[in-house]
């Protein structure tokens, strides 16, 4: 069964885009889906449109068929998310503009190399009432504020002028697809927003705390990426799990020094959220970052190359992050005092041998 892009013939309040159809963000628009399919009449519109960038499928039998029209017509995100059904009233469409025509809540869940170039498409186009959320693990470093760290809500907030609230925590998409329980967490500036996203993510299994501490919660997001690059070279190594935990208590402690130096009103308590210990300890132990650096230390290859090979498609955050904290540090006066993020920035890009790494730290 295909489903349209139609108009509802009741009036609903809120209407949801996503943008973004990978492994995390056809996982989202499955609870989305569901979501609205069964809230109150009025409240949602009943379509949520979940933008595709358009790709190329060959199937099992030979057949070429694009993405989206496979997503319509089997509701299944074969390239990204194959054996999990999506609901029928996630419609993919491959023209952003029409994906977030009207639409009045935003989900962001791209790579965050690619954030600028999609705001800037969209400006001038989004419905006045728009609001969004981040799903996105990064930063940016900002060439027009002189290099200065960006936070990804805050591109987005500075290029479309909408309120934003982002959502990190320890979710593996593939799990959280499952339905297996976890939590996640919602940072937010303005509480009325935050408790809409809540209604939209929420379920029995996906359990939403939200806190007052917008970037704190995203900082968390971005670093740990970092430091499962490390957990990575451990794995790689095979230098055991109390090297592993040494590792992670170090780059925890790095991301509350980082956060705290960086930004203001930064609360302990967030970091024991989901989006915290909870997402460190997840990504050091299953994420795509500590896999790539394991075959990284192990088969010798170019992270780029194994990128490719094992990701499907998919990009890495880990290194990139490394990169742009390190300039950030250097320009700063602080490499000193973050030893773990310097160590990953420079196997990674520099060369420098992985085997001893964690005596620098």
């Amino acid at each position: 069964m295909k489903r349209d892009i139609g108009t509802s013939v009741h009036c609903p309040v809120e209407s949801v885009a996503i943008i973004g159809s990978g492994n995390w963000g056809s996982t989202i628009a499955k609870i989305v889906g569901h979501n609205v399919a069964k809230s109150a009449r009025g409240v949602f519109d009943d379509v949520v449109r979940m933008w595709v960038y358009e790709e190329e499928v060959e199937r099992i039998d030979g057949r070429v068929e694009m993405l989206s029209e496979i997503i319509n017509t089997e509701h299944v995100n074969v390239k990204y998310l194959p054996e999990i059904r999506l609901p029928l009233n996630v419609v993919a469409v491959t023209d952003l503009v029409e994906c977030v025509k009207d639409a009045t809540l935003l989900v962001f869940v791209i790579p965050h190399q690619f954030v600028h170039k999609i705001c800037t498409a969209l400006q001038g186009r989004l419905n006045a009432k728009a609001r969004g959320i981040s799903l996105i693990k990064g930063i940016d470093s900002n060439p027009e504020c002189g290099g200065e760290l960006r936070l990804i809500s805050q591109m987005i907030k500075g290029q479309l002028g909408i309120d934003m609230c982002v959502l990190m925590g320890a979710n593996i998409a593939n799990e959280v697809a499952r339905g297996f329980f976890c939590e996640a967490t919602i940072g937010y500036a303005d509480a009325r927003n935050a408790a809409l996203w809540e209604s939209l993510f929420a379920t029995k299994t996906f359990r939403i705390a939200c806190v007052p501490d917008l970037f704190s919660v995203e900082i968390c997001g971005a670093l740990k990426n970092i430091v499962a690059i490390a957990s990575g070279f451990v794995d790689g190594l095979g230098l055991g799990d109390n090297t592993k935990a040494a590792i992670i208590r170090i780059g925890l402690c790095e991301m509350i020094d980082f956060a705290k130096r960086f930004y203001a009103n930064v609360k302990d308590a967030t970091f024991f959220e989901s989006c915290g210990i909870a997402d460190l300890i997840t990504t050091c132990q299953g994420g795509r970052n500590r896999k790539i650096a394991e075959a990284f230390v192990r088969q010798k290859k170019p992270i780029e190359v194994l990128e490719k090979e094992m990701l499907k498609g998919q990009l890495l955050q880990g290194p990139l992050t490394s990169k742009e904290v390190y300039f950030l540090l250097k320009k700063k006066n602080l490499l000193k005092q973050f030893p773990l993020f310097v160590a990953v920035y420079r196997i990674c890009y520099e060369g420098v041998p992985v085997e001893d790494f964690y005596l620098r730290l």
